[in-house]
């Protein structure tokens, strides 16, 4: 470990100075200047994500500002997997935003702001740092969920995500402060030593380590503190779904690693008895209550809430009996699964985005009848979605599964794992029943599908990642694994 030159800091630096850049031209030149945005928010992410990925072939682990902000692999990797699948989300919104005029610089300006924010959730090593993180990401999602102010369903989501929001934060401050009282400390790694040496009320630390523990499972989306995430998903634009439902979710992944892992990793007995409960009911509700949704989208919340039960899984499992033998294995199992999601999340509403058109939302399960007829290259994009979801080989979800499962049985939770492979063939389910309405169900819409070329190039490449991930994991199975030996030290 070691203090670094600020050149390790000039992709976050880019990141800022395109949001400077666009609001000014957002400002000054206005609508007449969108595009100029948008290639901005674009190029500025593309770049800094490409910058991200060569950094994470940096094994040192960098403090800046007081050890309030780290640069390590694992930071690095996180931050080019969220990055790379922003300027991926901004290319698929593009037609679907211009359809219904909202293609305004607002929209990038507040993605770029949250995609701001969840790099500081990544690289944040102090509990006010995480906590600013995930406000600036938080709020600009607040906003940008409610940019169509003329649709009050968006209008509803957006006020039960910032009312949820604000108490989960309020818990989360509150947490801070016990954990501060009993540590005196905000620092990840003075907290980590105060722990470990026993000087502190057990009392005061335990109750604040319940209220974080709630915090990062309401930002994961995990039950029970689920209950925004079905009504945002449905609510919202599906631009501002895919905002939502992609990015912040490995972020909170990220950032749940920081306070628990990081942070607190001698409690680990505590906190991983309270995540044991939530992976258990997320996988429940979320797979059992997906197979009564008729709206895709609402559907793929469950989904969602299914899927951060198996992160969670990978989060638990990383000490057993005291040892962290295999702590590596297991939380290398939880990166890789978020990274798996995030990519096979753009892919799905990418096509969910493409067949919608002006005044039309394809977010019906009937909306996918027949898509095979009408577009036999899109159905199978959105079929290899559906079967890395479902975890069916040679989808890169299977591996994905199949990795957090050995790190559960590993750590001795043969009954849980029991239940996540229980859970997960009820939701195989209502991800299998899109693909059989796709290929044997005759099209209830007939329209011709409209997107540019750079478009459709793009979605085509992003099934065929899901499917060479499926078929060769191991290289990002093992960029994972070495992300947290070396940033963990393990």
């Amino acid at each position: 470990m070691q203090n670094a030159p600020m050149t390790a800091l000039l992709p976050d630096a880019l990141v800022m100075f395109a949001i400077v850049i666009a609001w000014l031209n957002d400002t000054f030149v206005g609508q007449t200047g969108r595009r100029t945005t948008y290639l901005i928010a674009f190029w500025s992410s593309l770049v800094a994500g490409v910058w991200f990925a060569i950094n994470a072939f940096d094994p040192q682990v960098h403090y800046f500002f007081d050890h309030m902000y780290v640069v390590d692999p694992f930071a690095n990797l996180m931050k080019a997997v969220v990055t790379l699948g922003y300027a991926v989300k901004v290319v698929y919104s593009r037609r679907y935003l211009d359809d219904r005029g909202m293609f305004r610089g607002d929209f990038f300006l507040l993605g770029m702001f949250a995609l701001l924010g969840q790099l500081v959730m990544i690289s944040g090593n102090n509990f006010l740092t995480l906590y600013l993180g995930l406000e600036l990401m938080s709020l600009s999602l607040y906003a940008v969920i409610a940019l169509r102010r003329d649709e009050a369903p968006s209008n509803e989501a957006a006020m039960k995500y910032y009312v949820l929001g604000a108490l989960a934060s309020g818990f989360l401050l509150y947490g801070i402060s016990m954990l501060y009282g009993a540590t005196g400390s905000l620092d990840l790694n003075e907290v980590f030593k105060a722990v470990g040496t026993s000087h502190y009320d057990p009392g005061v630390l335990l109750f604040g380590v319940i209220f974080i523990v709630a915090g990062v499972a309401f930002k994961m989306g995990a039950v029970p503190f689920h209950m925004w995430v079905p009504d945002v998903y449905q609510g919202a634009p599906t631009a501002m779904t895919l905002l939502v439902g992609g990015g912040p979710k490995v972020a909170a992944f990220a950032w749940g690693l920081r306070f628990l892992v990081m942070g607190l990793l001698p409690l680990a007995v505590e906190w991983q008895q309270m995540l044991v409960i939530l992976a258990a009911l997320s996988l429940i509700v979320g797979n059992i209550t997906g197979i009564v949704q008729r709206n895709v989208k609402r559907m793929l919340a469950y989904s969602a809430i299914s899927n951060m039960g198996f992160v969670l899984l990978g989060l638990l499992a990383g000490v057993v009996d005291q040892k962290t033998t295999g702590a590596a294995s297991a939380y290398g199992s939880a990166m890789f699964y978020s990274i798996v999601y995030l990519i096979t999340t753009l892919g799905t509403f990418g096509v969910i985005m493409l067949l919608a058109r002006r005044d039309f939302e394809a977010d019906t399960l009937e909306d996918f009848k027949g898509l095979n007829q009408r577009s036999p290259v899109f159905a199978f994009v959105m079929m290899i979605m559906m079967f890395s979801l479902a975890g069916i080989p040679p989808a890169v979800g299977f591996y994905a599964k199949l990795a957090v499962l050995q790190a559960t049985m590993n750590a001795g939770l043969t009954w849980l794992t029991v239940l996540a492979v229980i859970t997960s063939l009820f939701g195989a389910f209502y991800y299998l029943r899109i693909v059989k309405l796709m290929y044997f169900d005759e099209p209830q819409d007939k329209s011709v599908i409209v997107a540019d070329t750079g478009t459709r190039a793009l979605l085509a490449a992003n099934g065929v990642v899901v499917l060479v991930l499926g078929i060769v994991p191991d290289p990002l199975l093992r960029a994972c694994l070495q992300a947290i030996q070396h940033t963990l030290l393990l």
